[in-house]
């Protein structure tokens, strides 16, 4: 894809999630003021995801809740299952095309399913029950007064209610995308590749030669962002929920210090002595100025949050002397003047207290709850402090308050954290997994053995035509290895010719060696051509039938076919009257003919080790030494058997002792084709390896040209 195209393709992707962000925010608005009991705020989540892909859709999903907090405050606890339903969208378009119109109810389900269960979970945990009233309603009727049916029937209703949901969702997204051409789709979604985009099949062949591995790079990834992720939301939550827990801490004694401040400013300090002469009770007290001051006491302890008590007393040695008390159930029974001892939480303080002292917000632990207890000097006309004004505030629901906010914190990490897990995996996987596994097995296809120079220049136009462009690492070290491919194959190209030449040549070698031999035996008829044509048609059609596939190598088979002619090259050692005796030889002269395999074998094994030819030589030598060898071992010159005898060697007593039947000779006439066959039909299994007799009958046709072309020449 051009620079240009893919410009257009980014403002193209852009777009998709401006809209859909739009019309998210749009239908969750009008549903709102409509008073509808649907959402319908994931249709442009879940267009976005089938149109672009994981990322955009999980952009979609987030900004969509956090701008619908604006008019819906709990919105943006509900991000996780946006999230969660733009990561079974893209799962669900990458199903085959084929087969995913069937799934489209089970794709519904699932959305329906998470995210009405889910979400009527959050509505539990946040205020105790569902937010859409008519679910309410409805699951109360029928459950009666049983509790766990009613909260039964109200996940059963959401999930119904958010089936219609999605599916309306759904079948908008679905029309939509048929609007949009398919070309341009295309392009969107497989702009997120950064090489060429796989297919289906390239895919799934990738995924099986991953599992091969012990554990793969996306994995490693995977498992460290979730440790990493689940570390930072526990410690972050820990953190936040102990600066709430302080916090509430600080606004509660400061509640309590400024309520017993202005209980001090209140009373009348000079009115003290007076009070505590009375002997009456709190609540019967005469004193009009007393019963005023009560009143302002006790709408102050009212209208301040958490406050329980609010009192005042004046500190002596041996305990503390009631003057005020806002506590409803003692005030009838409460005598003014009445001593009360200290508080365990206050003998820290007890000598400040007598002295007149200010003291800290002191905290401590009853059976009513958490207390915080903040006093306050009442000073007379004179300066002098003749009590305290004391403030108690209990926060029982501090741990309701905690719990509560550590739920809607996590519901909050927990959206994000899957949107920055997925964007993360995403990013990975096209721009360092999927380059990454692309070009190791292209590289392991390109390191194999024995291809030829086409299959090779087509491994680098393949490897070439992978075109990674991360505009990073992977990016150089793909280009680098590109250019090293390149080079290699142009070497080896160059090999490959001088691998040739110097094939010809050593072919031109053999020939010339072959010929030599040949024009000292006068009526041998071309027989070392002859006899390298049987022994290809042989190995052809040992191939064809699978026998002895471990040892049929395109190389081994090449080496023979190749060596075949110097197969009698040891009779350069032959005199020619032996060679070209017309008669019966002697059983001495015969015994020097049969000197001919040691001394050819000698002879190659002198050139291997002269000219390392070890590559096609060794096969030469193995066809001039034991070419006469038996498969019943009764051969010369070792006496081998069976296997024991090289395979290229019992080829060519095949091919050897049919050309010598079928061709003239000094010693005799040539036999009749059919006679010279059915003589090495007869050798099957005493002289002849069968399986290679067994292959040479049924290439009867390939033989009779041979045999033909030759004999015409």
């Amino acid at each position: 894809m051009s620079s240009q195209s893919s410009a257009k393709v980014n403002i193209q992707r852009i777009i998709a999630v401006l809209l859909g962000i739009g019309v998210n925010v749009g239908f969750s608005l009008l549903t709102q003021k409509l008073g509808i009991p649907l959402y319908l705020d994931t249709i442009g989540t879940i267009a976005v995801s089938a149109l672009t892909g994981v990322f955009f859709g999980l952009v979609t999903a987030a900004s969509t809740h956090l701008i619908c907090t604006l008019f819906n405050p709990i919105s943006i606890y509900y991000t996780s299952i946006s999230v969660f339903i733009a990561l079974v969208t893209v799962a669900f378009i990458r199903y085959p095309k084929t087969q995913r119109k069937r799934f489209i109810p089970l794709f519904v389900f699932i959305l329906a399913l998470f995210g009405g269960g889910l979400g009527t979970g959050i509505q539990w945990i946040l205020s105790g029950g569902p937010y859409i009233e008519d679910v309410a309603d409805v699951a109360k009727s029928m459950a009666g007064e049983g509790t766990v049916m009613y909260v039964i029937l109200c996940v059963v209703l959401s999930i119904v209610l958010d089936f219609v949901d999605k599916f309306i969702c759904v079948l908008v997204v679905y029309a939509l995308l048929r609007i949009i051409p398919k070309e341009i789709r295309y392009h969107i979604w497989n702009s997120v590749w950064m090489q060429k985009p796989l297919t289906a099949e390239e895919e799934l062949e990738l995924k099986k030669k991953s599992k091969t591995r012990r554990m793969r790079l996306g994995t490693r990834i995977l498992i460290l962002l979730t440790v990493t992720g689940v570390l930072l939301i526990t410690v972050q939550s820990i953190i936040t929920m102990k600066l709430y827990e302080d916090t509430l801490n600080g606004e509660y004694a400061s509640s309590a210090q400024k309520a017993a401040d202005f209980a001090a400013e209140t009373v009348d300090a000079d009115r003290i002595e007076d009070y505590l002469s009375s002997g009456q009770t709190v609540d019967t007290c005469d004193s009009v100025r007393y019963q005023e001051t009560m009143e302002v006491l006790d709408r102050l302890c009212n209208t301040i949050n958490g406050m329980e008590y609010i009192y005042v007393y004046r500190m002596e040695g041996d305990g503390q002397r009631l003057i005020f008390d806002t506590d409803p159930e003692g005030r009838k029974t409460d005598i003014i003047g009445e001593l009360f001892e200290f508080d365990e939480a206050m003998e820290p303080y007890k000598a400040d207290l007598l002295a007149g002292e200010e003291i800290p917000v002191v905290e401590s632990e009853d059976e009513y709850g958490h207390l915080q207890t903040a006093y306050s000097p009442i000073f007379d006309s004179s300066g002098i402090c003749v009590a305290y004004a004391g403030a108690d505030i209990y926060y029982t629901g501090m741990a309701d308050y905690t719990r509560v906010y550590a739920v809607r914190l996590a519901l909050i990490l927990l959206g994000f954290f899957m949107l920055i897990l997925a964007s993360v995996l995403w990013i990975t996987r096209y721009y360092m997994v999927r380059p990454i596994n692309t070009i190791t097995f292209a590289m392991d296809e390109f390191a194999v053995e024995d291809v030829d120079q086409t299959t090779l220049d087509n491994m680098v136009k393949d490897f070439r035509n992978i075109r990674v462009k991360t505009g990073d690492e992977v990016e150089f070290l793909y280009d680098a290895l590109c250019r090293m491919m390149t080079s290699v194959a142009e070497q080896m190209r160059d090999l490959r010719h001088y691998t040739e030449a110097t094939e010809q040549m050593q072919t031109g070698l053999i020939i010339t060696m072959a010929d030599m031999v040949e024009s000292r035996d006068s009526d041998t008829g071309a027989h070392v051509q002859k006899t390298a044509a049987y022994v290809k048609i042989i190995l052809e059609g040992l191939k064809k039938k699978g026998y002895y596939a471990e040892k049929l190598t395109p190389k081994y088979m090449a080496d023979v076919v190749m060596s075949a002619p110097l197969h009698d090259v040891g009779k350069i050692n032959v005199p020619d009257a032996v060679l070209n005796k017309p008669g019966k030889l002697e059983p001495e002269e015969y015994e020097i003919i049969k000197t001919h395999t040691t001394a050819g074998r000698e002879l190659i094994e002198h050139a291997i080790e002269t000219v390392h030819g070890e590559n096609y030589l060794k096969e030469a030598r193995n066809m001039a030494g034991y070419h006469h060898e038996r498969w019943d071992g009764k051969g010369y010159p070792e006496g081998l058997h069976g296997e024991v005898i090289p395979l290229s060697a019992r080829i060519m007593a095949v091919a050897d002792v049919f050309d010598a039947l079928a061709s003239k000779r000094v010693y005799k006439p040539a036999f009749p084709p059919e006679k010279a066959l059915e003589i090495i039909e007869e050798g099957a299994g005493t002289q002849f390896d069968p399986k290679c007799v067994e292959v040479f009958m049924e290439s009867l046709d390939e033989v009779m040209e041979v045999l033909k072309k030759y004999n015409e020449e």
